[in-house]
């Protein structure tokens, strides 16, 4: 009987001890993720199939993408010649392969803390840089609030430019673009 005792006191004091810890540690609070594109997928964003980089043939129609904009797929190689503009898919996807991040704002002009992070992470801005996969790209996209930041496969959609997951982002995922680009 005294080992029986003995027995369920270990057992309950065990239990006690993970949920204090899981408690504590905010475990039972912090394991439910809500992804969306608005933030609540975390500092890494929101993950897409990787629809490869394929080169597209001259005349062939793009894919269909499984993302607006585009995180991955075929397309026609397009360098960005300046930053600050609206940019195509091809751009947008040539850049990524490469290992670029693009930051897209909807205001006529980058808010100061998207080019003040810019700066903190980059060099800045040149052709060469950004064919190199080393730059954070910021592009104009009409119509849309607050910041998205693009990298190959992910996207994170944030309200404001001075969002922290925005710096975690585009640090994590500058210079990783797609497997096949680097061999190029």
């Amino acid at each position: 009987m005294k080992l029986l005792e003995r027995l369920a006191i270990v057992i309950i004091s065990l239990a006690i001890a993970v949920g204090i810890i899981a408690l504590l540690s905010g475990g039972l609070l912090l394991g439910h993720d809500n992804p969306g594109l608005y933030g609540s997928g975390g500092q890494l964003g929101v993950e897409f199939r990787d629809l490869g980089d394929a080169a597209l043939a001259p005349g062939a129609r793009a894919p269909r993408y499984d993302s607006v904009p585009p995180t991955s797929g075929a397309h026609r190689a397009a360098a960005i010649g300046r930053e600050g503009t609206v940019l195509n898919d091809n751009q947008v996807l040539t850049a990524l392969a490469a290992g670029d991040v693009v930051l897209m704002y909807g205001t006529d002009r980058p808010p100061p803390q998207l080019r003040a992070l810019a700066s903190s992470i980059a060099a800045p801005f040149t052709p060469a840089l950004a064919a190199s996969g080393q730059a954070v790209i910021l592009a104009r996209r009409p119509a849309i609030p607050g910041v998205l930041g693009l990298a190959w496969t992910r996207m994170l959609h944030v309200r404001s430019s001075d969002d922290p997951q925005l710096r975690s982002f585009t640090l994590f995922w500058l210079g990783q673009g797609a497997k096949g680009a680097a061999a190029r």
